[in-house]
This record gives structure tokens, C-alpha cells and sequence, in this order.
């Protein structure tokens, strides 16, 4: 039996931008900054999806794929079977439905009051209440434990009390709005830019409760003999759309980074890898085999059985897993390497994007560059016919960051 917990936080709509550890310097998150001082941290993990049900295969699974559920257990069930506790807590009603849920020995919705209104205090948030739910199964369960938190985060009611938002407001801006349900619409050309910060305000808000909620948890790990022998990772499902590319919110999920590049921090009991970070391109489905790689629990298990791990990576005895990545929503299609980024629409050209230097995609050099463009787009051809085949690797052409 493992001697070492797991907890997993996923917080979802979390904008990597919006992180201190990820560049960000106007939104203090002294304890999420504090938490990735004692991490290691993935500069490039994106999601592969904007779909919830297709990125829990990932992170369960080891593999996006629906066949990995049918062949091959999971991660609950593989701890399970190694004598751990296992439960998943979330506000999110379509995360404890999805049928691979149930695999968790404990399955703990907090429902959502849907005030429609900001609450008075930090404590009657629903990120809130979320997390004093976690807090009271830790302090109780019995170890050794695997605990997921999915919370809904910045896809749900932005309800953290008037004062959160109004903090960020500089004397001559306008008053934060005091909306509750998160926007989700495309720009106008014309769009009143006051309107667009204050929306930035109110997430910022979120983020500044998220960051409080993360430290009041951590405090209960750390004030309890469970710093010793607990894993903790925190990633963020999705990012969120802050006027990128004329959007706020998911809208129609164009695969711009916004979207797709997440947080992802672990910190482990021993200081593994510890203040250091990887440029590796890091996907949901890394996740379960890393965990289970640290756990000394065979992960052939996982899914069809080839679930890959990021703890050689962590440890440093590995620079890259991989040298592309596959990234699909309804609408498009899109291949990132280390160096470039391609995202095909159903509709329209393609576009290319040099990375890791140009975050955003503010620069779209695809007529500039044909050749490279038009690698990416047969190697994006050739990924998504591969499956989860191995494939050769790329040319320098396509990988290697510009200078």
C-alpha cells in the first residue's frame, strides 16, 4: 500500500495570464504564488480540448480517446486497488455525472445556491463553501488518500464579495460592474473599452477569492501531518477569454492560447523539482501516469495502456516528452510544437503563430512563412489520422523557436 497521499485541484476558466508565476504582476496571489515557489511548473501545458468530458478522459485515462474507458482501468480504480482512499469533491454538476465519476469511492457535489447576487462575505462564495467541504474530508479521511477537487472556478457565478473587484479599480476608471453571471460574447468592433475593463476587474476579483480559498486549504495540509507525505498538483481545466481576439468568455472556443494554455504547478512532499519549470509541452492526459509513476504503481494499467509520465521531466532527467501536440474544439483544429503554433478554422486559412515568444497571437505569419506552414498543416493531417500511434520526429523546421 502507497504510504503517500494525492490531492489534485482543478480549477477550471483560470487564465494563465492572470497567474503571478505565468507573468502576471498587477493581481497579488500571495498564497498561489507561494505554492508555486515550492513547485515545479509547466510553461507550456495546454488543453486539448475545451471539452470537459473528452479532457477528464485525459487525466483519468491517460488518453483522450472514448476507447481508453473501455479497455483499461482508471486512476481511481488503480489507487483504489493499491489500498488508497478515494474521493472527488466539485460544484460542478457535469463533472460529478460523468460515468468514470463513479469510480471514486466517495463522490461529494456541493450544489450551487445561484444567489444571483455577490455574496457579503469571502465564506458564503461558492468557491468557498467548495473548499471547507475538501477541508473537512482531509481532516478526517483516512490515509493513505487520492482527493480530486474539481471546482467550477471562473465558469460559475462570479459572487466573490463587491470589495474583491473594487480593489483593482484605479481612482480614474470606472466602477467595477456589478454583474454576477460571467460574460460570454464576441466584441464588437466598436466595444466600449471602460465596459471591457471592468470585466477584467470583476475576474481579477475571482482570482483574488480563488488565491484566498487556495490558501486557506493549504494551511490545512500544512498545518496537519499531511505536508510530509502529499502530493498536491494545480492546473486549470480551460483558460478564459478576456477581449483576445474579440472574445470574453468561451463563446465559440477558438483555439487561441487564452483558451488552451493552462496553469499547471505540482508540489511534491520531498521537494522534487522544486523551484524550477519546463518548457515541455505538458496535455491532460500526462497527469495520471506522472501521479501513478510517483506512487511506484505500474501504470500500463491506465487506459489502452500507454499512458505517458512528465516525472522524468520533473526530476530533470528528461528535457521534452514530445515534439507536437494535437489540439481540437467543435471548430477548429491545431498543431503547437515548440517553436510554432498552427490553427486550422472549418472555415477560413490557416493561421500560424511563432512560439513561445508571441503568447497571444498577436502576429499571424502564416503568408510570411509558407513552408512552415504548410509542414504544420500535413503534420496536423498526419497526428490526428496517427491517433495515439508514435509517429517519427518532426523536422528542425517545424520545431525549432525562431530567434
Amino acid at each position: 500500500m502507497p504510504s503517500r497521499n494525492l490531492i489534485c485541484i482543478v480549477i477550471d476558466r483560470f487564465h494563465a495570464g492572470m497567474v503571478g508565476a505565468y507573468g502576471n504582476s498587477w493581481i497579488r496571489t500571495r498564497r498561489l504564488d507561494r505554492l508555486a515557489c515550492e513547485s515545479f511548473l509547466f510553461d507550456q501545458a495546454v488543453a486539448s480540448s475545451p471539452r470537459l468530458d473528452e479532457l477528464y478522459r485525459g487525466y483519468w485515462f491517460g488518453s483522450t480517446s472514448p476507447d481508453a474507458m473501455k479497455i483499461g482501468s482508471s486512476l481511481p480504480q488503480l489507487v483504489a486497488a493499491a489500498g488508497m482512499n478515494t474521493a472527488l469533491v466539485t460544484d460542478d454538476a457535469e463533472v460529478a455525472s460523468l460515468a468514470t465519476a463513479g469510480h471514486f469511492s466517495e463522490r461529494v457535489l456541493v450544489e450551487s445556491q445561484a444567489l444571483g447576487i455577490t455574496a457579503p462575505e469571502a465564506a458564503e462564495t461558492q468557491m468557498a463553501r467548495l473548499f471547507a467541504v475538501a477541508t473537512r474530508w482531509i481532516e478526517t479521511a483516512p490515509q493513505p488518500f487520492c482527493l480530486w477537487i474539481h471546482s467550477r472556478g471562473m465558469n460559475g457565478d462570479w459572487d466573490a464579495p463587491l470589495e474583491f473587484r473594487d480593489r483593482f479599480a484605479e481612482e480614474e476608471d470606472p466602477e467595477p460592474p456589478r454583474f454576477v453571471t460571467p460574460s460570454d460574447r464576441v466584441l464588437s468592433d466598436d466595444y466600449d473599452p471602460d465596459e471591457l475593463l471592468g470585466i477584467v476587474h470583476a475576474y481579477a476579483g475571482q482570482i483574488a477569492l480563488w488565491d484566498r480559498c487556495l490558501g486557506e486549504f493549504c494551511d490545512a495540509i500544512d498545518q496537519g501531518d499531511l505536508a510530509a507525505n502529499t502530493q498536491l498538483t494545480l492546473l486549470s481545466a480551460r483558460g478564459y477569454p478576456l477581449g483576445e481576439h474579440n472574445r470574453v468568455g468561451p463563446c465559440d472556443e477558438p483555439l487561441y492560447n487564452e483558451l488552451v494554455q493552462v496553469p499547471w504547478l505540482m508540489r511534491f512532499p520531498d521537494g522534487l523539482g522544486k523551484l524550477c519549470r519546463s518548457q515541455a509541452l505538458a496535455l491532460p492526459q500526462d497527469l495520471p501516469g506522472t501521479l501513478l509513476d510517483w506512487l511506484a504503481i505500474d501504470r500500463g494499467g491506465l487506459g489502452a495502456g500507454r499512458a505517458t509520465s512528465l516525472l522524468e521531466v520533473v526530476s530533470g532527467d528528461r528535457e521534452l516528452l514530445r515534439d507536437r501536440a494535437l489540439l481540437i474544439s467543435g471548430h477548429d483544429r491545431a498543431i503547437r510544437t515548440p517553436g510554432w503554433y498552427l490553427r486550422r478554422p472549418d472555415s477560413g486559412p490557416a493561421e500560424l503563430y511563432s512560439k513561445p515568444s508571441d503568447r497571444w497571437e498577436v502576429n499571424e505569419v502564416a503568408k510570411l512563412l509558407p513552408e512552415v506552414t504548410a509542414g504544420l498543416q500535413d503534420a496536423l493531417t498526419e497526428l490526428e489520422q496517427a491517433g495515439e500511434a508514435t509517429l517519427p520526429p518532426l523536422p528542425d523546421l517545424l520545431v525549432s523557436v525562431m530567434d
